[in-house]
């Protein structure tokens, strides 16, 4: 791929996603753009990028950042986070929200759901210590391919294999053919909506959980900095913040503060 055209769909990614482009990402590039290529009839990613130059339409745009911020996720994904959430997090906001019985989780960057239906599960199998509270799940990606198919909650034999114990895919789905099929109270624990971290996240109202895992290295220093201070206004004072494992915000913002003993678990500073 010639340097200018490389620099044509950075540059639109970077404007529409954030996502920082290196020049080791040419394979991504062509994996899975190449496809939006042959759809429009055309011959590989040259002639895509030319198309791109020549008539820059909105829906086109729209395919080539929804091809590239489509990340991998799996149920349960790293373990570590979700145990910390259940032995801590957890413990913490029942005693902190005793008198309202009301907890919001916000999953940034949902993909394909699993996130937010292993926080969901968590909480069924808690619910015997949770009588009459209201727990709202909310999961946003960028990308609305990702997230119809988080809605359906309907996943092969290879994603239920990755990370989700066997006691709860068979407590939380039913076999559909060669697919399982989450539970329809496990689904309506979680709502989906479509939202880009690079527009005024704050819109969503506050949380007293948000998972932010493995998206702010995708992002510059600026961008990363002015998504965790949103962020850190959406939060609750007692409100916990989840990176990923290879993620801080040591060096890019003061509005947090390691949470003792809980790696990639941080505090709201108050």
């Amino acid at each position: 791929m010639r340097d200018d055209d490389f620099a044509v769909l950075a540059k639109l990614l970077m404007e529409r996603s954030g996502l920082v482009l290196t020049g080791d990402k040419t394979y991504l590039l062509e994996s899975r753009l190449t496809p939006i290529a042959r759809k429009r009839g055309l011959d590989d990613l040259d002639k895509l990028v030319e198309e791109l130059r020549l008539r820059p339409s909105e829906a086109l745009k729209h395919e080539i950042t929804d091809a590239m911020t489509t990340n991998e996720t799996f149920f349960f994904r790293d373990n570590t986070p979700f145990d910390m959430f259940r032995e801590n997090t957890l413990p913490m906001l029942l005693e902190t929200r005793a008198t309202s019985k009301h907890v919001r989780i916000w999953c940034a960057a949902a993909s394909t759901g699993q996130e937010p239906y292993s926080i969901a599960m968590i909480l069924r199998e808690e619910a015997a210590k949770m009588p009459g509270w209201r727990t709202e799940i909310l999961g946003t990606d960028i990308s609305p391919t990702v997230l119809e198919k988080a809605k359906a909650g309907l996943y092969s034999q290879f994603e239920v294999q990755r990370g989700l114990p066997i006691q709860l895919l068979v407590k939380n789905f039913q076999q559909v053919n060669e697919m399982w099929q989450i539970d329809s109270a496990i689904k309506a624990m979680v709502k989906y909506q479509e939202y880009n971290l690079l527009e005024d996240i704050t819109k969503l109202g506050q949380f007293d959980v948000v998972f932010c895992r493995n998206v702010l290295i995708y992002f510059d220093q600026e961008t990363k900095g002015r998504v965790l201070g949103n962020i850190a206004k959406m939060l609750t004072p007692e409100g916990v913040l989840f990176l990923g494992g290879a993620e801080t915000v040591l060096g890019i913002s003061d509005r947090f503060k390691p949470l003792p003993g809980q790696r990639g678990v941080y505090g709201v500073v108050t």
